[in-house]
């Protein structure tokens, strides 16, 4: 039987698709819906309603299946059209000669096109070459009608593109998205602004899903979450740490000089290239490291012996003992471990929950979302440049447990692609180290602070690839020198006066004037009168005495 599964996936690989207005008609004809279809094939009901429509081709062994389908299909509905047209012939109307009304009913050969009154596997056809041989008459001229007179379930047969068709019909969706929004709101760029930023999360679902069309991996949208992933409560964080950076130089530098403040561009964008988990997260062996997984890893930090001069990989954590961290951690403290760094020792691995990963699941999403932002910043357009930064921050900021992203709820997701944003900025303040700037500080999600020629090193610009100013100030302003507060003249009389008489018993000093303060409510200044000779050990003004 093997060998004969065997030939069938072959058959299936080599058989050229019928074409897309048949594969529904095929589908429906047996009574299927679509998701009946894409559940039994393991792809999305949008994937298959692509196929159908002509917007994508299956490609690889979901191509094969899907032709294997289409094949059994075929036949199955041929068949059942041949029984229907045996069983209940069709009734020929009463106007031929009476010398054959006492013949069955004819019909036209499918071999030369004359009338035929027998039927060979439910076609009709003559039974010998004389009576099949083509008349003199001229054959009809081919017109458009020719293919209405073909049986409906003929299956044309057209040849398989050499390349898949793309995902989309060529439009640019962001585009025709905003300027529906326009034209919606009569040219208005704020009202267009608020209404497009409010369907943002919606529209990035609908936007995630046309480019996933014909993709080559499925994903699980509500996985069981391990139990470090579930908030015990709405107020409450998860167990995942980020490794968020909030980072200051201990010391101020040598030199003083200007302390410039880059911002990163698309920080969060950026970071959607990033190895993420398909399925629900699962229990593996930690040791070793399997890079084709991805997902989320109990450790104990290694120790960081930089901190005056670079920031701590893992972020601003207090807490000793271990943690968890997302993929994109791991892989960076992995890497300075490594013989090219050697900037600390390895994590110590003790658990780890992951699924199989891909980096390119949110490529086209990335990559669309990019091209619409350089379109935007080429033709200042304020209204699309801020639709599609909403895209891409509400996208990843409802990922996890949100009300608001009823469609996909993948948390571990959200902190993977949080996390590859903090260790990109984490690679470009070692990049900023090694070619001799100075950082002072490395903080939020796309801060730098450093002093000299940062252009030498970054491009300064609004692409993705590039770092725009954001600040210049000075040192001092992250340093301030300790400069003695002004001392203000105390107003006690006795202040001069009684500075060092009672030198030998406790007190209190004046921070105004340096004179003794009463050592209980520390408020009333004591004079020599106040204190009686057996209370000076106490120095206690009257009411407190």
């Amino acid at each position: 039987m093997n060998g004969y599964l065997a030939l069938d996936a072959l058959l299936a690989a080599h058989t050229p698709l019928p074409a897309h207005t048949e594969r529904g008609r095929l589908r429906s004809s047996l009574g299927l819906t679509p998701e009946h279809l894409a559940q039994a094939i393991g792809i999305s009901t949008g994937t298959l309603h692509a196929w159908e429509e002509g917007l994508a081709e299956p490609e690889d062994h979901l191509r094969d299946a899907y032709a294997y389908f289409l094949i059994h299909a075929h036949n199955v509905v041929e068949y059942r059209a041949r029984t229907v047209a045996e069983t209940h012939p069709t009734p020929v109307p009463d106007t031929a000669d009476p010398a054959i009304d006492n013949q069955p009913p004819s019909a036209l050969c499918v071999l030369c096109g004359k009338p035929a009154t027998e039927q060979v596997a439910g076609y009709p056809q003559h039974l010998t070459a004389a009576e099949c041989t083509p008349t003199d008459a001229p054959a009809p001229a081919p017109g458009p009608a020719t293919h209405e007179e073909e049986p409906k379930h003929r299956i044309p047969t057209p040849r398989r593109p050499s390349a898949p068709q793309p995902s989309n019909t060529g439009r640019d969706p962001i585009r025709d998205t905003v300027a529906a929004a326009m034209a919606a709101h009569h040219g208005d760029p704020h009202q267009a602004t608020a209404a497009l930023t409010a369907r943002a999360i919606p529209d990035a679902m609908r936007l995630i899903n046309a480019l996933r069309v014909g993709g080559r991996y499925d994903i699980v949208h509500h996985p069981a979450l391990p139990e470090m992933l579930r908030k015990p409560s709405p107020r409450e964080p998860d167990l995942i740490w980020e490794a968020r950076p909030n980072w200051q130089r201990p010391k101020a530098p040598q030199h003083d000089g200007p302390v410039t403040a880059l911002d990163i561009n698309g920080a969060y964008l950026s970071a959607l290239k990033t190895h993420l988990p398909l399925g629900q997260l699962q229990p593996t062996a930690p040791q070793p490291h399997d890079r084709r997984r991805s997902g989320i890893h109990l450790i104990t930090p290694p120790v960081w012996e930089h901190d005056t001069h670079l920031p701590n990989p893992l972020g601003s954590r207090h807490e000793p003992g271990p943690v968890w961290i997302t993929e994109p951690t791991l892989r960076l403290l992995l890497r300075l471990a490594g013989p090219q760094h050697a900037l600390c020792d390895p994590p110590v691995i003790h658990e780890s929950y992951t699924s199989g990963s891909t980096e390119n699941l949110l490529e086209k999403f990335r990559t669309t979302l990019r091209d619409a932002r350089a379109r935007a910043l080429d033709e200042d357009d304020a209204v699309t440049l801020d639709y599609a930064k909403a895209l891409y921050a509400k996208f990843v900021s409802t990922l996890g447990e949100s009300t608001y992203n009823r469609d996909l709820c993948r948390p571990d997701w959200m902190h993977i692609i949080h996390s590859q944003a903090f260790a990109n900025l984490w690679s470009k303040a070692y990049k900023a180290h090694t070619q001799g700037l100075t950082l002072l500080r490395v903080c939020g999600t796309d801060e730098l602070h450093l002093q000299g020629d940062w252009r030498r090193v970054f491009p300064e610009g609004r692409d993705l690839s590039q770092v725009k100013m954001k600040d210049t100030y000075e040192v001092a302003a992250l340093y301030p020198k300790a400069q003695p507060e002004p001392q203000a003249e105390c107003t006690d009389p006795y202040a001069e006066k009684r500075r060092y008489e009672y030198a030998g018993g406790r007190y209190v000093g004046c921070s105004t004037c340096g004179g003794d303060l009463c050592t209980s409510c520390r408020v009333a200044h004591l004079a020599p009168a106040d204190v009686p000779f057996q209370h000076n050990d106490d120095n206690l003004c009257a009411a407190c005495r």
